[in-house]
């Protein structure tokens, strides 16, 4: 039997500070691991024919942090989608970025490297990666119901579909396989709306040490399912 491979992976990159933590590490040492490892998993879901990629970069509720930590976080990912190395890779493996969240909040030179990653990608058609910053599930869903609102679409015709043309994915399928590396096993407010029916994978690796070998055991695990959609 062939192996069905996940159109569309969500990814909780988590575990990167409790990584550091047991090897003496400074938190920011374990985010900048984590952040090199997404590149790679960039790759690994590319070579197995992955098309969208969505990525927890930054919370909403990751706000409440400390000031410092935050900073870092904001300088971290705006470092990560403007190092020359990094943007050549992306341009080299034709991955189109897409930021998706609360882009208002974030810091100036922040926006300005989203337009231009988004810009500088935007017809790179092998993978699609979604990085989520300032975001939460709950506020793409009052995000998309307050556009549908504004545009004054009366309520008889607000339907399931018409809310997912509103959401930050609109156009996307929806996720069929979740990852949350760490151990943890909740959603934590991410994709509530998208991820309704995808298969759920809790590895207990910290996201530093996930590797290819660990995708693949995934994807294994995703096979072994037998997906219903509700039915």
């Amino acid at each position: 039997m062939k192996k069905q491979i996940p159109i569309h992976i969500v990814l909780f990159p988590d575990g990167n500070r409790r990584w550091a933590k047991e090897r003496g590490l400074p938190t920011l040492k374990g985010h900048w691991e984590g952040y090199k490892n997404l590149l790679k998993f960039c790759q690994w879901c590319q070579k197995r024919g992955v098309k969208v990629l969505t990525a927890f970069g930054f919370s909403t509720e990751n706000w409440d942090r400390t000031k410092r930590e935050v900073i870092y976080l904001m300088k971290l990912l705006e470092r990560g989608i403007s190092d020359k190395k990094h943007v050549k890779d992306i341009q080299k493996y034709q991955v189109k970025v897409k930021i998706i969240g609360q882009k208002k909040r974030l810091p100036k030179s922040l926006q300005k490297a989203i337009v231009k990653i988004e810009n500088l990608t935007k017809n790179n058609k092998d993978l699609q990666l979604n990085l989520a910053i300032s975001y939460g599930g709950r506020w793409d869903i009052t995000q998309a119901v307050q556009k549908i609102v504004r545009k004054k679409i009366p309520a008889s015709k607000i339907t399931e579909d018409l809310i997912s043309q509103h959401l930050s994915t609109a156009g996307l399928p929806d996720p069929d396989l979740i990852i949350r590396a760490g151990g943890e096993r909740r959603l934590s407010n991410f994709v509530i709306w998208q991820g309704a029916y995808s298969e759920l994978y809790f590895p207990k690796k910290y996201w530093p040490a996930f590797t290819e070998k660990d995708l693949d055991e995934a994807i294994e695990e995703y096979n072994r399912r037998s997906r219903r959609f509700g039915h």
